[in-house]
């Protein structure tokens, strides 16, 4: 993530919602458009680390369960298209 994605995920909310129209990958609409503090700890404890897949779902497993099963709803078990 570069630091221009890094500035949009931590972008106030209507910015990051904005932006959610245009990302490419439904893991990324959906995080965007998430709470800031949800972004930002994101961005703090994944952002840039050369194992990012791994933080990533480390981070996910430590989010409350509102927003695992957001995820689960929204990415994983929503219909392609």
């Amino acid at each position: 993530m570069s630091s221009t994605e890094r500035r949009v995920l931590t972008s106030p909310g209507p910015l990051a919602r904005a932006a959610a129209r245009w990302a490419g990958l439904p893991e990324q609409r959906w995080l965007l458009q998430q709470p800031r503090e949800i972004r930002q700890s994101y961005a703090d404890e994944v952002h840039g680390r050369p194992d990012e897949e791994l933080h990533a779902q480390i981070w996910m497993l430590r989010q409350p369960k509102a927003v695992r099963e957001s995820y689960i709803a929204e990415v994983l078990l929503a219909p392609e298209g």
